[in-house]
């Protein structure tokens, strides 16, 4: 009898908690009250501006994204909305040398590879071992396959 305690015990907790859940999930939300209704103005109301004349064409040809970058497509209201985006290129001039970045040190730290904003970017694929360090044959194994 009392191996079954703790399974009692387990499937009355569960219970309960299914309970819960489900009791939470039923209830409605009130609805806030309705806004007041704006003061009434002494002045007279301003008359409303007339209608549009020009009338854009239910269809226009989307333009195309721009080089590398994507487009996306979405209705808002009733009209239709291009978004283009692309990430503008990085001229980081050409690449310094391995033994400027390493300061006389036989491998490139993390704080070194920040002073070519390429080499940071790259970083985690550079220093594929996770030491922290990327030796000259890294570095230029990275840079023949950059260039």
């Amino acid at each position: 009898m009392k191996s079954r305690t703790p399974l009692i015990a387990l499937v009355t907790a569960g219970s309960l908690m299914l309970a819960g859940t489900v009791l939470a999930q039923d209830q409605t939300m009130p609805t806030p009250p309705p806004p007041p209704p704006p003061p009434a103005q002494s002045m007279p109301a301003q008359p409303t501006p007339p209608p549009p004349t020009q009338v854009m064409p239910a269809t226009q040809p989307t333009p195309p994204p721009p080089p590398g970058g994507t487009q996306a497509q979405t209705a808002s209201g009733r009209q239709p909305v291009t978004i283009n985006s692309s990430v503008p290129p990085v001229n980081a001039g050409p690449a310094p040398s391995f033994e400027q970045l390493a300061n006389g040190k036989k491998y490139i730290s993390e704080s070194d590879a920040s002073a070519y904003p390429l080499l940071a970017n790259d970083w985690a694929y550079v220093d594929k071992a996770k030491s922290g360090r990327v030796s000259k044959a890294q570095y230029e194994a990275w840079l023949s396959n950059n260039r």
